[in-house]
């Protein structure tokens, strides 16, 4: 404020004074910090594979440093989840011939379950860091990361495929460069479904804990400290109240986590809403409104700035991202021509190599009694996606159309999403047993509670995402009922439910390898099916079996995703998107 004279008055001279907010945020983030540092030492532990131990201590004492350990892990693979499905998806959106190959390339790696990685990769992580339990820790780390990133990479590229024509016009017209229009037009654009997502895939990373954590492959064990490795072993014991001292530390966590974290993120991401009315209602969080009052992670970001200027000047050379609105027909043909053939024969040469492997070990044969028992598993999944569509997409929408009851019930569907389910496992064989259910049957409901919330936040984003001025015309024509489902809400929430739907599918594909094989104690239930079938090869290092499962698997997941859930991706990309 100036004084009489001109001059600026004392107060805006005066440098501002520490205040309580800048000392919170900077106490937590040297704690965080300092418990960083604390911990890596124990990831770099010497470790000798022919002598590492196959259980953890399940000392409940143990359980603040095992939950750390698995908080760690998770905030690990959540990283390099995000920088895949930058790269990924921006490849698969925007490259006309990469997206033909792109696309299935992630539907079979949606489908290839867990146990299907580590069994590759376990051996591979020891090697690369011998005598070290950090080769184990970056197998756990990338087990986490295969039950992620998939999810993430969907929501992100139909955000990029379904941006408004508007946006790409003015993108042209300011002539933004390719790294500009990913910061500026991409990112901001495909936050609120990414956010959402996110968060669904870290809390479906929860329910393969105890397979990452606790690592069974070449008859060997591997167990590294953490919640999913004590889960395994008070299980292997049949002790149901250590058991259940892990679920209420595993829910204290993931309360926690999605405070800290995931609410925040939430409120955040509603800054990138793209609507001409403003919502009534936001969704609020005390910790970020405690970040937005200090100026800790204003200064943090300030030596940042020149950075991001250098590389906006720096990317110029590389041209415009402009996608070209006319190509010649007879160039691109000749291009698809090549590019076919070259791809088919990469395809052909593998699958004769693999076709070859399998002759000489199990025999071609073994392919009938892996589809057999895949058509038991897929009936478990077509009965879960029609249960849980009916049940959950009401349900998100509900949530999703009212911020007020977002507020509290987000929280709520966070924990249910995010709890490892596997862990009430053993309560539910207890139960299936006194009851006589068999396993069969019960497998859909074990394979359910890891895979249906993929629908649920799905359609929560995509309600959420509504704009508002549409939601008042609604109410303006007094457009209600039956009516309003079908012309407003389900071809606004289309899009959104489609990812869910394929996501969920390829969930509940990788959930059959727990959900078909139970045990506790002396008890050990089984089911016909292919995730039984898996994760037996797994656990006595039959590479042979192990392949065709998973190839099995494979056929089966893209069959239905081209078959089905690419023509509904279609049909939302041209008719429904808003």
């Amino acid at each position: 404020m100036a004084g009489e004279g001109g001059f600026p008055s004392r107060a805006v001279l005066r440098r501002p004074a520490l205040r309580w907010v800048d000392v919170l945020v900077a106490a937590a983030l040297l704690g965080l910090l300092y418990g960083v540092l604390r911990l890596a030492p124990a990831l770099n532990a010497p470790f000798l594979p022919d002598t590492a131990p196959s259980f953890v201590s399940t000392d409940p004492s143990n359980l603040p440093y095992y939950a750390v350990r698995s908080l760690t892990r998770m905030f690990a693979a959540l990283i390099p989840s995000v920088l895949f499905t930058f790269v990924y998806a921006i490849a698969a959106a925007r490259l006309r011939r990469a997206e033909k190959v792109l696309l299935p390339v992630l539907d079979i790696l949606q489908s290839v379950p867990v146990l299907g990685f580590l069994s590759v990769t376990v051996t591979a992580f020891i090697n690369l860091f011998p005598g070290s339990a950090l080769g184990l820790e970056c197998a756990s780390v990338f087990a986490i990361f295969t039950a992620m990133a998939w999810n993430m990479t969907f929501a992100f590229y139909y955000s990029l495929i379904s941006q408004p024509q508007e946006l790409d016009e003015a993108a042209r017209v300011m002539r933004l460069t390719k790294w500009q229009r990913f910061w500026r037009l991409d990112v901001p654009g495909g936050m609120i479904p990414l956010v959402w997502n996110g968060m669904m895939s870290f809390g479906g990373a929860w329910f393969f804990l105890a397979a990452s954590e606790s690592i069974s492959v070449l008859n060997h064990t591997y167990a590294l400290p953490g919640m999913g490795s004590y889960a395994a072993a008070a299980i292997a014991r049949g002790d149901l109240g250590k058991v259940g001292i892990a679920i209420g530390v595993m829910m204290v966590l993931v309360i926690g986590v999605n405070a800290l974290f995931w609410r925040p993120m939430v409120a955040w991401s509603e800054r990138f809403r793209v609507e001409e009315s403003e919502a009534a209602e936001h969704p609020r969080s005390v910790v970020l409104d405690t970040l937005r009052r200090s100026s800790v992670p204003e200064r943090l970001g300030r030596p940042l700035r020149p950075v991001g200027r250098a590389l906006d000047r720096w990317t110029r050379p590389f041209g415009p991202a402009e996608h070209p609105l006319f190509r010649p027909q007879k160039r691109e043909r000749t291009g698809d021509v090549f590019f076919a053939g070259v791809l088919a024969v990469l395809v052909i040469f593998g699958a004769w190599k693999a076709l070859a492997y399998v002759q000489d070990t199990a025999g071609l044969a073994e392919f009938g009694h892996a589809f057999a028992v895949g058509a038991a598993t897929f009936g478990r999944v077509v009965v879960l996606l029609v249960v849980a569509t009916l049940v959950w997409v009401p349900v998100g929408v509900w949530i999703g159309m009212n911020p007020r009851v977002s507020r509290f019930a987000q929280p709520v569907v966070q924990v249910l999403a995010s709890f490892p389910a596997n862990f009430l496992f053993p309560f539910a064989t207890a139960f299936f047993v006194l009851a006589g259910i068999p396993l069969n049957a019960g497998a859909i409901v074990l394979m359910a509670l890891g895979a249906q919330w993929y629908i649920l936040f799905n359609v929560i984003a995509g309600a959420s995402s509504i704009p508002s001025d549409l939601r008042e015309a609604m109410t303006l024509f007094r457009v209600g009922g039956r009516l309003r489902w079908r012309k407003f809400i389900l071809p606004a929430i289309f899009p959104y439910y489609v990812t869910g739907g394929i996501t969920a599918a390829g969930g509940a594909w990788n959930a059959s390898i727990v959900g078909e094989i139970v045990e506790y104690g002396h008890h050990h239930l089984t089911a016909t099916g292919l995730g039984a079938y898996i994760a037996q090869a797994t656990g006595s290092g039959d590479f042979p079996r192990i392949l065709i499962g998973v190839t099995v698997m494979s056929v089966y997941v893209v069959a239905a995703n081209r078959l089905l859930w690419r023509r509904l991706y279609r049909l939302a990309e041209t008719r429904y998107a808003l």
